[in-house]
């Protein structure tokens, strides 16, 4: 826009030095007509953004543009004049300010007969308003393009914002996984293999049957994993929660028994996924800290939630228990659907672990 301005005001100055070479005035008014120029050029680029200067020039440069459109009433000075008022709405002066300028500019016309006076009037004030205007028009265009290029840097910055959480969810959600499914097939294999150990000297068959056993488990864990990153890729059929809950008894390493109350009703995925992953930390922490040799598991469908709860009457853990990082990513999960996980171990009187979701 200023630079705009700056090739409308040469040119004004260039018809306005032939006016005046053409109509004979002395050199005084050439002079003049640069002091406006150079004032509507640089000194405005100096004054720009100041209000206080602005005010100044505006009151230096009006008188002066009345002074050139005495010595030239043409094209020239009634171009200084325009560009005079763009110059006060990029000044950003009160809109009372500018509007005087532009009422104050037709008066030029005042030494004129009061028929062709009126006439070149209206038409300068209206050649002054469109100006203004217009000029007011593109300062709007300019700031909404400001403003859109800030938009769209902070949408930047929100979606990488964004990506970041959705990675750091989804490193959450391995992790979880990884602990709840192989940490939880692990331990199995583990007690298993110890188990097989103390009865190996003695009783080779009993030996054999646990590593078995244990086989199987390391075969399931295996397959968990494969079953994990085939989910990261494309989604997989998972079976109801009680047909789930009751294999995982089976496979406990300890005498589990399943309890189901209620209506049994369809859940999503991430809400039975969680709801297992908590059946499956609870039995491991049976057979890691409960000293216990069996566990009840109930899996209990209300009106408005579906709850899994694990107890034991074994040694109970004093609360120890319920920092561990299983139970962090089980916290997380039931948070993350809108329901509430709850442990309580006192020792000798057994653990118990709850986590009661929406559904």
């Amino acid at each position: 826009m200023n630079r705009a301005l700056g090739v409308l005001t040469c040119g004004a100055f260039l018809s306005f030095g032939l006016g005046v070479l053409g109509s004979g005035e002395p050199v005084l008014a050439l002079v003049l007509g640069a002091v406006f120029a150079l004032l509507a050029t640089a000194g405005f680029a100096w004054v720009r953004g100041r209000p206080l200067r602005g005010a100044i020039y505006v009151v230096v440069q009006l008188p002066l543009a009345f002074v050139l459109f005495t010595k030239d009433a043409g094209v020239g000075a009634t171009l200084f004049l325009v560009v005079l008022v763009s110059q006060c709405v990029l000044l950003r002066l009160p809109r009372p300010a500018i509007a005087l300028v532009i009422a104050v500019v037709p008066l030029v016309h005042l030494g004129m007969s009061l028929g062709e006076g009126l006439r070149e009037g209206i038409g300068t004030f209206i050649s002054v308003l469109f100006a203004a205007i217009i000029t007011e028009l593109l300062l709007r265009e300019q700031r909404s393009r400001t403003e859109l290029a800030e938009a769209h840097a902070k949408l930047r910055d929100y979606a990488a914002q964004a990506e970041r959480l959705a990675t750091a969810q989804e490193r959450n959600r391995v992790a979880r996984d990884i602990h709840d499914g192989l940490g939880h097939s692990l331990t199995v294999v583990q007690m298993q293999v110890k188990a097989a150990r103390a009865v190996l000297p003695t009783d080779p068959a009993k030996a054999d049957e646990v590593l078995a056993k244990a086989q199987e488990q390391a075969e399931t864990a295996l397959a968990d994993v494969r079953r994990s990153v085939q989910a990261l890729r494309e989604p997989r059929p998972v079976p109801p929660l009680p047909d789930a809950l009751k294999a995982l008894a089976e496979t406990a390493g300890i005498t589990a028994r399943l309890t189901v109350s209620g209506t049994e009703r369809p859940l999503p995925d991430e809400r039975r996924e969680a709801l297992f992953r908590a059946a499956q930390e609870g039995l491991t922490n049976v057979r890691k800290h409960a000293v216990a040799d069996r566990a009840d598991v109930v899996l209990a469908y209300t009106a408005s939630a579906v709850r899994v709860e694990i107890r034991d009457e074994g040694a109970g853990t004093g609360g120890g228990a319920s920092t561990g990082f299983g139970l962090v990513g089980l916290r997380e999960r039931a948070e993350h659907l809108g329901g509430t996980l709850t442990f309580t171990s006192a020792p000798g009187r057994g653990s118990a672990l709850t986590m009661e979701i929406p559904g």
